[in-house]
């Protein structure tokens, strides 16, 4: 396979809004639609990684255009609109931006991890689906390997500075009385998670009520953290009572209106969702305040000074993970060539002419797997150095000769 088949096509906060994200992210049900459309698109390796920075389809592909045609199959926004805003690459540095994501380089706040398990679950997906082969799997691998090396090895990371704690953040700066507020958060997944055990740890406050589409998951996460929890029938009414609420679904609609927000008195509201889950209007109302995830990435802290200075080291790491990956690629192509040399060097002391020649070759079969294999094995080392199949072959040839007759 050439690498040049890679490509990675995609948009992300650089460019575009989180409205403008929106309608290119993608859900658990668009994405399993992709996985059975894909198959008509002449895809038979790809994935998507759709978050609040970005939605990118990573596939081996004739052109990129095939992946864009089946990631926009099941957005509501319009191939056109991708087009213009997104960006296409191929071959090497496709592959070096799929490192950089999930090194945190090109996150919108720099280092943030949590882009590591957003990439094993868009991968586990379409792994499932049976759309993640030997090159993806491999180069996932490395990519992870690499992302944990960076973790470990420097501070690209350290501190704590993520969209969830850019929230926390945020409130600090703007509730004195933080204790004393009603805080309202909807949505019991990894992000709305997060959130709650930042507001309980750095803001010290336990008076959040949690409320989920599945009141499960909700009480799950209130009796853990030993918060309050409401139906999702009664949302209208909390949203009413809430001084401050911090939406973290992933609805493809606003769950919360501007309509519903009509002379609800002075409140606060954070937007952690892609697309958008509060009505981006409700910000027009006196006594509202309403902040996304492009507001909160903005937010600067000493931390992401500290991490700047560990992006040399962190693109050292890349580096040496990108050669090895490259490597394995590079012996890949060789592959079908060793076999066929290998085929030949099994089959070459059944030749008459060769016996004739060679007539001790036939008395020492004992040796000849052995050494069959180690001829392909010194043959592998000098292809991966310099490509030359052709004479390559013919140094097999004498080794085998040499290994058999002397």
């Amino acid at each position: 396979m050439d690498l040049n088949q890679f490509f990675i096509a995609g948009i992300n906060y650089k460019k575009t809004d989180a409205s403008a994200r929106g309608q290119f992210a993608i859900n658990q049900d668009q994405y399993n639609s992709l996985i059975q459309k894909a198959g008509g698109f002449g895809i038979t390796e790809f994935f998507v990684l759709s978050t609040c920075n970005r939605t990118e389809i990573y596939g081996l592909a004739n052109r990129a255009k095939d992946l864009v045609h089946l990631l926009c199959s099941e957005t509501t926004g319009q191939e056109e609109t991708f087009n213009r805003l997104s960006y296409i690459k191929n071959g090497s540095a496709a592959v070096e931006h799929l490192f950089s994501v999930a090194a945190g380089l090109d996150s919108q706040i720099l280092g943030d991890y949590e882009i590591v398990g957003q990439i094993k679950q868009a991968s586990r997906i379409a792994k499932q689906g049976g759309f993640i082969g030997t090159f993806l799997e491999r180069l996932l691998n490395c990519v992870l390997q690499s992302s944990k090396a960076i973790k470990s090895q420097t501070q690209l990371s350290g501190g704590t500075v993520s969209v969830s704690f850019a929230a926390i953040q945020f409130l600090k700066e703007q509730v004195a009385d933080i204790k004393n507020k009603k805080i309202l958060l909807l949505g019991a997944g990894k992000i709305g998670s997060n959130t709650c055990k930042n507001l309980v740890d750095y803001l010290e406050t336990r008076n959040v009520t949690v409320i989920n589409r599945t009141d499960d998951k909700a009480q799950e996460l209130a009796s853990e953290l030993q918060l309050n929890t409401a139906s999702y029938e009664d949302l209208d009414e909390q949203v009413k009572q809430a001084d401050i609420i911090i939406v973290a679904t992933n609805a493809a609609e606003p769950v919360i209106t501007k309509a519903s927000l009509f002379n609800a008195g002075k409140k606060i509201l954070i937007d952690l969702s892609i697309p958008n889950n509060i009505e981006p209007s409700a910000k027009e109302l006196t006594n509202i305040t309403l902040v996304n995830v492009d507001d909160l990435s903005i937010i600067n802290d000493k931390t992401l000074q500290k991490r700047l200075a560990e992006v040399p080291k962190a693109k050292e790491i890349i580096t040496e993970h990108m050669q090895e990956f490259t490597a394995w690629h590079r012996l890949r192509k060789n592959v079908p060539v060793l076999k066929a040399v290998k085929e030949k060097l099994n089959n070459i002391h059944k030749c008459p002419f060769f016996q004739s020649v060679y007539p001790s070759v036939t008395q020492l079969s004992y040796v000849h797997e052995e050494s069959v294999q180690k001829i392909i094995n010194n043959m592998a080392v000098k292809m991966r150095h310099q490509h030359q199949p052709g004479c390559n072959y013919i140094e097999a040839i004498n080794d085998f000769i040499t290994a058999h007759v002397n």
